[in-house]
């Protein structure tokens, strides 16, 4: 079973990774104008991709990317993340290092928090997901608010299994401790990394913005060769969405600087 995926251009691969609730599709205005072999997969579950009986958990999602990115035979590969993308990139580049050109992130979690570090707001709706019989229908209202070609991906409670669980595992006081465990592992490689260029993307702060001026000074001060690119205009959690052109307009700058 491989993920379904879509695939432009030609060149060196960069490969987009999106996070929760959303698919492949959030990349849509991004990818056109970005140079190179353009490839976004559905993560498991996800998008367009088959839904076994699995437990959708952090590892499920990393594993069957690695038999993607296998499958493929792709190398020498710069990676986009945002959200939960930003986390299997970061992931999947500290296990696969010769076969890593460059990172790029966007709102993507990269940091286990405590429940002070996370955003007020922000901690009231992760305290009720994590909360049984309350999270599905968090889940749903996270739905409703983008694009309705995402909500109708997932129209059942089913179907909507993978978000859930997605949402469950953001890193929050010590747990999941799996998750966290993970984390802290691809942490240590941003870290020492120093010949793999890194560039964080961000923006003035929106309504649902989930990374802190706290955090990405933590980023700053933590990873190697990481360069930080800020647009001085507002965006909520979903970059890709609201500010697509200023997102591909800064990594075709930075991928033109990248070593070959």
């Amino acid at each position: 079973m491989t993920l379904s995926y879509v695939e432009s251009g030609a060149g060196a691969p960069v490969v987009f990774l999106h996070g929760n609730p959303t698919s492949s599709y959030l990349w849509r205005n991004v990818m056109p104008s970005v140079p190179g072999r353009r490839l976004a997969p559905d993560l498991i579950g996800m998008g367009a991709s088959e839904r076994p009986p699995i437990e959708y958990s952090f590892d499920d999602h990393a594993r069957y990317l690695d038999e993607w990115f296998d499958l493929l035979a792709l190398d020498n590969v710069v990676l986009v993340g945002h959200d939960w993308g930003g986390a299997l990139a970061a992931d999947w580049a500290s296990r696969h290092p010769s076969r890593v050109r460059g990172l790029a992130f966007t709102e993507a979690i990269l940091k286990p928090m405590t429940w002070e570090e996370f955003p007020p707001a922000g901690a009231e709706v992760f305290r009720a997901i994590k909360t049984p019989g309350v999270g599905e229908s968090v889940i749903s209202m996270f739905l409703a608010s983008l694009p309705q070609e995402y909500a109708k991906i997932y129209p059942t409670p089913e179907s909507r299994i993978p978000l859930l669980r997605w949402a469950r595992s953001m890193p929050l006081g010590g747990e999941p401790a799996s998750v966290v465990s993970r984390i802290e592992a691809f942490d240590g490689w941003l870290a020492s990394s120093s010949e793999v260029p890194k560039l964080l993307i961000t923006f003035d702060p929106g309504l649902d913005t989930m990374l802190t001026q706290p955090m990405i000074d933590w980023m700053s001060a933590t990873f190697a060769s990481l360069e930080v690119a800020h647009h001085p205009v507002a965006a909520g959690h979903h970059t890709p969405e609201e500010q697509p052109s200023l997102i591909a307009s800064t990594l075709t700058s930075w991928l033109a600087q990248l070593p070959g």
